[in-house]
């Protein structure tokens, strides 16, 4: 029996048992779903899924907006995507984010557990969630570890791209205030649009990531994950957008040394500032900031201390979380303010 579907299954009967139907009943779709899907050796993350207890709503966009589905198709492929349009748009130059999910998440999952929407809606500015399909990958994720998806022009990196570009003729995006994040599959597929695309994402976030080229096929995914990817690995042909990185010590799904590596392509001749903050309540961490020879922060690296596979300061409304982390969410837009191209059309 897929062991997927085995647990997806106990889950459901115990939701059940609790009363929470709707939650019983998505359990058991995502089981059926897996149980047709053909074994595919591309999947390269491990499965994990958190169910709504009894008592938690499902994720759920902010009270003003709009959360919009829609369809992204092209010659290199078709993808759905969701986009959180803010209250306090009528028409003027607004930033735009693009979040990549993580293996086995979906948009709505991705925007509970990160609250990126609730930021968008206190701060003004859209949100872009692609959404990998299961025919693109069976468990969802984002195929940064194919050698036909690490190029500018080439595989998903295109396709993220030209998505993006679609919203930004469809809605006034501020070209000099576009900026892409990601969580694990996400977040090295981001790290992708950051070496491939300077000039359309201006800052790039990288939570649980993995550094561009440290693999080019399933196997070499595997190593990279498990025991760090070659300081070497990635190819820079052009200058990086500015990065920040967010990767758990405790990680035991992508190993930590990754986010070390993927800072490292921007890190060279910079000047390091450290910091080590306790927390009496959550985690602590260490941040590196590393400053240009102008003194301008090219990338920072968060290590948070005792967190796991998850997005930090995240919310329990989503998959992949730790709450009791800093907010990677907040930091993350702090980041890419700093990084702004005002004035830019």
């Amino acid at each position: 029996m897929n062991p997927l579907f085995k647990q997806l299954m106990g889950q459901a009967s115990r939701l059940t048992l609790t009363g929470d139907l709707g939650a019983a009943t998505a359990a058991i779709q995502d089981a059926l779903a897996q149980r047709t899907a053909k074994a595919d050796p591309t999947v390269i993350d491990v499965v994990a899924r958190e169910v709504h207890g009894p008592g938690q709503a499902p994720p759920t966009a902010p009270a003003a907006g709009r959360f919009l589905r829609a369809t992204h198709a092209e010659t290199i492929g078709t993808r759905d995507y969701k986009l959180y349009v803010p209250p306090t748009y009528t028409g003027q130059p607004l930033p735009l984010v693009v979040m990549l999910h993580g293996c086995t998440q979906d948009p709505d999952d991705f925007a509970a557990g990160t609250g990126m929407n609730d930021a968008a809606l206190a701060d003004g500015f859209f949100v872009l969630y692609p959404a990998q399909s299961q025919q693109g990958n069976p468990q969802r994720c984002w195929n940064w570890f194919k050698h036909n998806h690490q190029q500018r022009d080439r595989g998903e990196p295109a396709l993220i791209a030209n998505m993006t570009r679609e919203v930004m003729k469809q809605y006034n995006i501020d070209p000099g205030q576009v900026y892409a994040a990601g969580l694990s599959a996400g977040g090295a597929m981001a790290a992708i649009l950051g070496e491939a695309y300077p000039d359309l994402f201006m800052a790039v976030g990288v939570h649980s990531g993995l550094p561009v080229g440290c693999a080019r096929d399933v196997n070499g995914a595997l190593m990279a994950m498990k025991n760090g990817a070659p300081r070497t690995a990635s190819r820079k042909q052009t200058t990086p957008a500015p990065t920040i990185v967010f990767h758990g010590d405790r990680d035991t799904t992508v190993h930590p040394v990754n986010g070390e590596h993927v800072v490292a392509t921007l890190a060279a001749g910079t000047v390091v500032e450290q910091e080590h903050v306790r927390s009496i309540r959550g985690h602590a961490y260490t941040r590196r900031q590393h400053r240009d020879a102008h003194g301008k922060v090219v990338a920072e690296h968060w290590v948070v201390h005792g967190s796991a596979h998850a997005w930090s300061g995240g919310r329990a409304q989503g998959s992949y979380t730790d709450a009791r982390g800093p907010d990677a969410t907040r930091e993350m837009l702090r980041f890419f303010k700093g990084h702004a191209r005002l004035g830019r059309r």
